[in-house]
């Protein structure tokens, strides 16, 4: 009796040039036979970079086709998942402050876009599997006022890590917009059978991410430690994050495509959890016992939206699929550093930047 042949995957991916698509995109050329079409519009920092890379990893296999488009674009969305058998759903406006600023954007290109995946999905024939990444940012404060002072740290005076029936609670348009998109998702599971997941994310950080201020934190106070460029804290910085190396996220997607015969039509959080902990006061702490280099850094108002703690209780995702996070905080922490040292030049200072630097700087003259 002859196995089965395994089932041929056209996978499509949203914001395939970003962190977490690039990853993604990275394991299914190395890992799989499947074809993958990567969808983006380019935006990010490091996003060409990461093209080119993927360039090289598919050769000339003609596994990896790319589009450049936006997700806004209804039509072209359409066309791009018409014959998809999964679609991952990366693409985002990722940071609160840009959704306070130009909440429009924040709302068309989250809930928006993730409409027109669904629909694309929905009226083409192949029924595809659908995983959707969303925030821990759609339950709001989670109980902020419940927490006290410990060390460097804010302590939940009762247990803090957050399970799926924690409360919706939109605090931010990027709350909002993320919020409804992974309740549609969720509801296109209900009312039209389509095979869907949504994933709410914590932390996430490791290779080829690009932090800043807004998004990517972990990686942000290790670069500005390393680059010796002050961090702007905002509140007192023992805010509490849980982090997930992106590796262990990876995993996460393949045990919820291995397992889609249950985990179809389900929302997980998806994190670090307890043991992957961290405050920002701390995590500077941990970044100079990796580096040697310290930041200085100046305290600013608390941000709307800011949850003073956040850990992730994924134990519901673990019990579907047996899945749990590997690498602790020092190893992300030794990954992302180990990365930004082999690619050094992605980091250099632009031609303006050195122009800047140089009319500040006085020139120091010999005798």
């Amino acid at each position: 009796m002859g196995t089965m042949k395994p089932q041929f995957r056209s996978i499509v991916v949203f914001g395939g040039a970003g962190f977490i698509g690039s990853n993604w995109t990275e394991r299914l050329l190395k890992t799989t036979e499947s074809k993958v079409h990567v969808f983006d519009n380019l935006s990010r920092q490091g996003a060409r970079h990461n093209l080119e890379y993927l360039q090289k990893i598919a050769g000339r296999t003609g596994r990896l086709q790319i589009t450049v488009g936006d997700v806004r674009d209804a039509a072209m969305v359409s066309r791009v998942a018409k014959y998809a058998t999964e679609i991952y759903n990366f693409a985002a406006q990722v940071a609160v402050t840009t959704s306070l600023v130009d909440p429009r954007l924040d709302f068309e290109v989250n809930l928006g876009g993730t409409f027109n995946i669904l629909e694309a999905a929905r009226r083409h024939e192949q029924s595809p599997y659908l995983l959707f990444t969303s925030t821990n940012k759609v339950y709001g404060n989670s109980g902020d006022g419940q927490v006290r002072v410990e060390g460097m740290r804010y302590v939940p005076v009762e247990s803090g890590a957050i399970d799926e029936s924690q409360p919706l609670d939109f605090h931010s348009p990027y709350g909002c917009s993320k919020g409804a998109a992974d309740q549609y998702v969720r509801d296109y599971a209900r009312i039209y059978g389509l095979r869907s997941v949504v994933f709410r994310m914590s932390c996430i950080a490791g290779p080829r991410q690009f932090g800043s201020e807004d998004q990517g934190w972990v990686a942000h106070f290790l670069y500005s430690a390393l680059e010796g460029k002050p961090l702007k804290i905002y509140g007192d910085g023992r805010q509490v994050r849980d982090v997930l190396y992106v590796e262990d996220l990876l995993c996460a997607f393949e045990a919820a495509y291995e397992n889609r015969e249950h985990t179809a039509g389900q929302i997980y959080n998806i994190g670090g959890g307890e043991e992957n902990s961290v405050s920002l006061l701390e995590l500077m702490d941990r970044v100079e016992a990796l580096t040697g280099a310290r930041t200085g850094y100046n305290l600013g108002e608390k941000r709307v939206g800011d949850q003073l703690v956040y850990v992730t209780n994924h134990d519901k995702f673990s019990r579907a699929t047996e899945w749990q996070p590997k690498v602790n905080l020092d190893g992300i922490l030794k990954g992302i550093y180990r990365w930004y040292h082999s690619n050094r030049e992605l980091f250099a200072p632009s031609p303006a930047e050195r122009l800047e630097a140089a009319l500040l700087t006085p020139v120091r003259r010999t005798a």
